[in-house]
């Protein structure tokens, strides 16, 4: 692959069938994962703004009727985000000309949890998520291994080709914003991820957010790069950061409109009394991640159990960016019970529901499906099975019914 190659997104196709029968459809996504890229790809005749460009964006705020108005009849939209007002003005035109494909949108901030959005458009648009490049997707692959877990269609297979532990341990390092695909060395990928978040604080944190210390914002997301794949505890974090309690939990709120952390809620059936109810606190994208907390290749043999938790991140974050174009309906937790049983992913569709654990090491053991067992029992028949990721090489049987044991690379080699 050429290092500037444009790698085809999966999630195309997704995007396609939406504004087919969709008046408006929006495009979510963390800055700089292809949002732009992709919604020019779509349809290059398209009449495209953006407001990143300030003048666009004070005609815009100024007059939000008149500028939709003076719009061609197709439109893309670009970062709408920093225009609320434009979302009420958008719905009036809509509903005067419901003609699927109209207008385009593109977000880096997740428009669902802002409140003066939230309902400006229900019923008239559809969201269509891109996540930073998944392994699959750099290695042009279908990415096809999800839907092979939830048909039952994994296979046993030996690999006599070894493993180089080095190349996952690059991928979990690099992540997946297209602009760190390019060949960097490990000093330039660090400068391009603080760059990153540089901007992102500076620019996009008042779309979202009135926060008086952005340097507060910063600390905190270190120290959830330093806690990556942990139980959220808003206490602790309140304590150690110095800050008020009500004050953690808006910047967490802000740092998850701006796709740079997620919530991985607790799984529990409403008879399970001995579950931890506390979410998972993932930063999205395990690169950022790395470099927050001050992680390189090297440290997957000197710091096991840290690079252990950003793989988990990786893991979790490659199979549900998969589920967009694979079952967009499909939900995901994590589960811990009072013993400390665990379960890194679960995911479900309706009462079906799959677990999904993640090792770091090259050999899987009997006691590694404990919790994969745990989570059978509490399912019974609706438990359809699960994978135990590890980084050895091959599909293996594991030691709980219905689920097997799975070399990494699976989830870019299928």
């Amino acid at each position: 692959m050429s290092n500037t190659q444009l790698l085809p997104r999966h999630m195309q196709s997704a995007l396609a069938t939406a504004m087919a029968d969709t008046p408006v459809v929006c495009l979510l996504g963390p800055r700089q994962s292809g949002k732009s890229t992709l919604a020019r790809q779509f349809d290059p005749k398209r009449a495209y703004f953006t407001f990143d460009d300030p003048a666009l964006l004070q005609t815009a705020v100024m007059d939000p009727l008149g500028f939709i108005a003076s719009l061609p009849e197709r439109v893309t939209l670009d970062e709408i985000q920093r225009v609320p007002p434009l979302l009420p003005a958008i719905k009036l035109s809509v509903d005067r000309d419901r003609r699927p494909g109209r207008f385009l949108l593109t977000g880096s901030a997740n428009l669902l949890l802002l409140p003066q959005v939230s309902e400006s458009l229900a019923g008239r648009m559809e969201i269509v998520r891109l996540h930073p490049l998944t392994e699959a997707e750099i290695e042009q692959k279908p990415g096809r291994f999800l839907r092979l877990l939830l048909e039952g269609g994994l296979k046993l297979q030996a690999s006599p080709a070894p493993v180089d532990p080095l190349d996952l341990v690059r991928r979990v390092v690099r992540g997946g914003y297209p602009e760190v695909i390019r060949s960097r060395s490990a000093a330039r990928l660090r400068q391009w991820h603080r760059g990153y978040l540089d901007a992102l604080i500076q620019r996009d944190v008042a779309d979202v957010a009135k926060l008086r210390d952005l340097d507060q914002l910063r600390r905190l997301l270190e120290v959830l790069a330093m806690q990556n794949a942990s139980l959220l505890n808003i206490s602790s974090l309140s304590k150690h950061l110095g800050m008020r309690h009500e004050t953690v939990e808006n910047h967490l709120v802000a740092l998850e409109l701006l796709f740079l952390v997620r919530r991985l809620p607790a799984w529990h059936r409403n008879e399970a009394r001995r579950l931890v109810k506390a979410p998972k606190m993932h930063v999205l994208d395990s690169g950022l991640a790395a470099t927050l907390a001050g992680l390189g290749n090297s440290d997957w043999v000197e710091h096991r159990e840290r690079f252990g938790h950003l793989l988990e991140s990786f893991v979790i974050q490659q199979l549900i960016a998969q589920a967009g174009w694979t079952d967009p309906d499909l939900r995901f937790w994590h589960y811990r019970d009072k013993d400390q049983v665990e379960v890194d992913l679960i995911i479900t569709r309706g009462r079906e529901t799959w677990g999904v654990e993640i090792k770091a090491a090259s050999t899987v053991a009997p006691s590694d499906g404990l919790g994969l067992r745990r989570l059978a029992e509490q399912c019974g028949k609706d438990f359809r099975g699960g994978v135990l990721f590890y980084a050895g090489v091959g599909t293996l049987p594991a030691a709980v019914p219905h689920c097997l044991a799975v070399s990494l690379d699976q989830l870019w080699k299928q």
